[in-house]
């Protein structure tokens, strides 16, 4: 896991706990700290979006070297028995 993985995942983490407060309390963690609609909790929201869209292609690009992976072990298997 390469540090922009990290960063992201660490965002993603961040504004998922923020979610869960606002679900659970009615707390918005960054509104509290910076206020409602202010420039720095416009650009938190800009942040922690832009590092979930990170995840989620990490997350795909992690999916197809799996796939691709198991792929051509289950294709050298098969040819190993004949």
């Amino acid at each position: 896991m390469n540090i922009l993985q990290k960063i992201a995942l660490a965002f993603t983490i961040i504004g998922g706990i923020n979610w869960g407060l606002v679900g659970l309390f009615d707390f918005n963690l960054v509104t509290a700290i910076f206020g409602v609609g202010s420039v720095m909790t416009t650009i938190i929201y800009v942040v922690i979006a832009i590092a979930a869209i990170i995840n989620i292609l990490i997350l795909f690009m992690y999916i197809g070297e799996r796939d691709e992976h198991d792929m051509y072990h289950h294709h050298s298997a098969r040819h190993e028995y004949k």
